[in-house]
């Protein structure tokens, strides 16, 4: 890697030796002949490590190297100071500077102290670059996949989080809708804010508008003192509205006002309360069916839906279920004092045929049900819930629009090795392909398998 240097000093033959002896190491070098114009040089970017002089006309080494370290802190600023001057290059390194040299500088030693600077900077830039990685992982903690349906998923949080535009998080139900709404506002700038949830599905009609708005002492039978709503306790914050196509018309009205206008009165109240607030709904249904049976209104659904987030079902990203498995086993293993290393061939065979009606919590149920059961460190198809063991098979395999050759491969394989029961011999017959093509390819799926479960353990 090239490095690019910046020498500031305001006498030319030091100016311009310092530049050639660090070019014959590799670097590129730009100069500047004062402070001032070293920090106009500076501005421009890409400089990797400076020299400066301590004592310049104008603005001084010890200004330009304050100002560097309050633009790029930890960028390292080298000192060249006369023998007079000596404390106060220690002055200017505890305020930051990497080291100092007295003139005349010894070209070795410089090469040497460059060479040492440049490479602490690029440890420090991996160190940061692996945080940042890590974190970016664990922004999605709480949701595992690594397949191309929810890598999708994941680019579309990742855009849309950070905006103020309404979200509307479509798929059926156990997908896991109400983790995206988790992450959502994790990665927004709300996150120091409330994130309220509210189960429209589980209000009654006669209750959703005070839940949701609240109500003034005395504003109905029963109302025996002020209640602040839903939408006012997620003020600055995100209001998650889960299963949307719940409500009926009129509160799809009062909502559809709040959006437009960001204002609402309490119930029996006469004070307008200003709102800043998210909204981020989710539904198992199909709105627009439902538009069109008169059933939710086009106007909210377009309020509603600026971005739109599909989780696809789990039938249709099986690819994940090794990671699923596997963190689900280790949390309910754990939860149960329980020591459950894996599930035998015969039983991921069962699970990976299996179409998941009940999609990720389905999965989630039935892994807490097989450790409780298990008899022994490795979880059979005995140990699998009844529904999982006798659900027949309908003989099809689905794979989605957008998969690759490779993806498809691996689901054809998956898939006819869980409806044969995991015998590898009659799985190679069916598809006519070698047993020893047939043993490569799962073994190197196991590997890639294993090599995500490691990474996922890493980022928690």
């Amino acid at each position: 890697m090239k490095f690019r240097l910046l020498v500031v000093d305001d006498e030319k033959n030091i100016r311009e030796g310092l530049a050639a002896a660090l070019e014959m190491d590799g670097h590129e070098v730009v100069t500047a002949a004062d402070g001032a114009e070293g920090w106009k040089r500076f501005e421009k970017g890409d400089i990797d490590l400076v020299i400066t002089d301590l004592r310049m006309a104008g603005m001084s080494g010890e200004e330009f190297q304050r100002k560097i370290g309050a633009e790029s802190p930890g960028l390292p600023v080298i000192i060249l100071t006369g023998h007079g001057t000596v404390e106060n290059a220690v002055a200017a390194m505890r305020n930051g500077a990497y080291d100092f040299l007295t003139k005349p500088v010894n070209l070795d030693h410089l090469s040497m102290l460059v060479k040492r600077a440049l490479q602490n900077q690029e440890l420090a830039l991996k160190h940061k670059n692996l945080q940042a990685e890590l974190e970016k992982k664990n922004q999605f903690k709480t949701m595992i996949g690594s397949s191309a349906p929810m890598r999708g998923v994941f680019d579309t949080i990742s855009r849309a989080a950070p905006s103020r535009a309404s979200i509307l998080i479509t798929g059926e139900s156990g997908v896991g809708k109400e983790l995206v709404a988790d992450a959502i506002h994790e990665l927004s700038s709300r996150k120091e804010k409330p994130l309220v949830k509210v189960h429209c599905a589980a209000i009654p009609d006669t209750l959703i508008e005070s839940e949701l708005f609240g109500h003034e002492k005395g504003a109905f039978t029963g109302a025996l003192s002020r209640r602040r709503g839903r939408f006012e306790l997620a003020h600055e914050g995100t209001l998650f509205l889960d299963e949307i196509g719940e409500i009926d018309q009129n509160i799809q009205i009062k909502l559809l006002r709040v959006l437009q206008e960001k204002k609402f009165e309490r119930i029996g109240g006469e004070e307008t309360l200003e709102l800043d607030v998210r909204i981020v709904a989710a539904t198992n249904k199909d709105l627009k069916a439902e538009i069109e049976k008169g059933n939710f209104r086009e106007d909210l659904y377009f309020r509603l839906n600026v971005v739109n987030i599909h989780i696809p079902p789990l039938r249709e990203r099986k690819d994940d279920l090794p990671l699923l498995l596997s963190a689900f086993l280790r949390e309910f293993a754990a939860e149960n004092g329980k020591i459950v290393e894996g599930f035998d061939e015969k039983a991921r065979s069962v699970m990976y045929s299996y179409d998941w009606p009940g999609n990720v919590r389905e999965l989630r149920n039935c892994v807490e049900s097989a450790v409780v059961m298990a008899k022994d460190s490795v979880i059979t198809e005995a140990d699998l819930p009844p529904t999982i063991r006798t659900k027949s098979d309908e003989g099809w395999i689905r794979i989605p629009l957008g998969s690759t050759m490779e993806e498809s491969e691996r689901i054809i394989i998956r898939d006819t090795l869980g409806f044969l029961k995991g015998n590898k011999t009659k799985t190679a017959d069916v598809l006519n392909i070698g047993r020893k093509t047939l043993h490569r390819r799962l073994a190197e799926w196991e590997e890639m398998t294993e090599k995500r479960e490691a990474e996922e353990r890493a980022a928690e």
